[in-house]
């Protein structure tokens, strides 16, 4: 059977990590089987669907390397094809017109209720043998409800939940079209199903109800009804329902936070599905080892570390062609044009063992393009100590004329410690505050290496300046 799976987001609200995680299985199955994976934007609530979620969804996926295969269907756009198919199922006796006003179902609920029955509809409207309808009441517009079998179960064998039966006398006649004659969810998800050729649903736990009813719909239609795996949902690490204080934010909130794609990518896919003890994949070998009888039916929990430990590894690991794109992004962000600065690649290569993301990356390699407009008040404290300034100026004096590579910045920095017959701390700390305003940089003889010679003299100069500026209590 040929794949086709779907990715079905709602533009009322930012792509969050659990609808990624669905677009990422979604993506996974069909490309693993040599399939399609196609999108459908879900826009039919029109007074909650806004252009800016609908374009933070396709940039999202577009950054995440999700993005769909054919262009995108909108539901709004096949609002002629719904209303045939709703015209269908009422020629053939399969949908009917339903008058019922909301005081009368209220009533009819409340009763139930009171009977301690199940509140639903009781199809008083239903055309049946034998029964006779009353007349439509004036000036009504009726819903048009689908006539749902009466008889007999509904048994889906879900690929993550195994077989679930679900008995039809259980599921009251749904609306397919509300009053102003505009369809509704569970109708317009079938027929772009049906229509895109669907062969794998794949969606959250949480539509589990909506199954038995589309279901239902499709044979009504002489559609042959997809395969279903609806999986896990992902919890706070405190088990309850996701929020934003856990990490329930928009993706493109995980880009600006300092994600790589493949590093939200490989902590998500992990989130419910597992393939023996490996914790690290390609993208490659997700694709490869993916598939739905691994994916565990209970709830996964989000851990916020396990995701940067995760990221860290790819930033240890991925190559130029993907960091560096993203250390501009990252830089342009703080106020830093970068792009096609020659020094990026050894800058990444300097800073990724220490930096767990790439806005961290950014943010500790500020000083590469730019003066620190001040200096760490704790660092300079610690390190600006005597003989700091001396030890400086010695330092800006051999640095004048050496050759400029790490290898013979190394050896200044040894000889300076030597001559002033001090640690080799006490020299590359005082420089590292002086060339960064911080103590932390990466390895001081790289460091120089990518600053430049001009740009060490400037603010070497500009350190022992500040030195001889401050009181002597402050700077002894």
């Amino acid at each position: 059977m040929s794949v086709t799976t779907r990715f079905a987001p709602s533009p009322t609200g930012f792509l969050h990590i659990g609808g990624v995680r669905t677009a990422l299985f979604s993506w996974l199955y069909a490309r693993g089987r040599d399939g399609r994976y196609v999108l459908r934007i879900e826009d039919t609530d029109r007074e909650r669907s806004t252009p800016e979620a609908v374009q933070a969804i396709l940039e999202g996926l577009e950054w995440l390397g999700l993005a769909a295969d054919e262009t995108p269907v909108y539901q709004t756009a096949r609002d002629a094809r719904y209303r045939e198919v709703i015209d269908q199922l009422l020629a053939e006796g399969k949908a009917y017109r339903c008058y019922a006003s909301k005081e009368e179902l209220d009533a009819m609920r409340e009763a139930q209720r009171a009977r301690k029955e199940k509140p639903r509809y009781d199809g008083r409207w239903r055309p049946m043998p034998g029964k006779t309808l009353p007349e439509p009441p004036p000036g009504v517009d009726p819903v048009i409800r689908f006539a749902n079998p009466l008889e007999g179960a509904v048994v889906v064998n879900d690929l993550v939940k195994g077989a679930m039966a679900f008995d039809n006398n259980e599921l009251d006649d749904l609306i397919i079209a509300r009053a102003d004659g505009s369809p509704t969810y569970n109708l317009c998800v079938v027929v772009d199903d049906m229509d895109m050729g669907i062969s794998h649903v794949i969606r959250g736990n949480d539509h589990v109800a909506n199954t038995p009813r589309q279901v239902n719909i499709l044979k009504a239609l002489g559609a042959e009804p997809p395969a279903y795996a609806h999986v896990p949902m992902i919890l706070g690490p405190d088990g309850v329902k996701l929020s934003k204080r856990h990490g329930a934010v928009s993706v493109t909130e995980y880009r600006a936070m300092g994600f790589l794609p493949d590093g939200l990518l490989n902590y998500l896919v992990r989130l419910g599905w597992s393939h023996g003890d490996q914790e690290i994949f390609t993208r490659e070998e997700m694709i490869q080892h993916f598939d739905f009888d691994h994916v565990s039916s209970a709830p996964a929990r989000f851990d916020m570390e396990k995701a940067w430990w995760v990221n860290h590894q790819y930033i240890k690991q991925a190559p130029m062609e993907l960091l560096v794109p993203e250390l501009v992004w990252h830089l342009r962000r703080l106020g830093i044009e970068a792009e096609g600065d020659p020094r990026l690649a050894e800058i990444v290569d300097a800073q990724r063992e220490r930096c767990r993301s790439m806005a961290e990356m950014a943010e500790k390699s500020t000083f590469f393009f730019q003066a620190p407009a001040e200096y760490a008040e704790k660092d300079a404290k610690k390190h600006f100590k005597a003989p700091a300034a001396e030890v400086l100026a010695d330092v800006r004096q051999r640095l004048e004329d050496c050759s400029w590579a790490a290898e013979a910045l190394h050896e200044v920095v040894h000889a300076v410690a030597a001559g002033n017959e001090v640690g080799l701390g006490k020299v590359a700390q005082p420089i590292r505050v002086a060339i960064s305003g911080a103590a932390v940089t990466p390895p001081i003889d790289q460091t120089l290496a990518l600053l430049g010679r001009d740009t060490t003299l400037e603010r070497l100069d500009a350190a022992v300046q500040w030195l001889a500026a401050q009181p002597t209590e402050s700077a002894s």
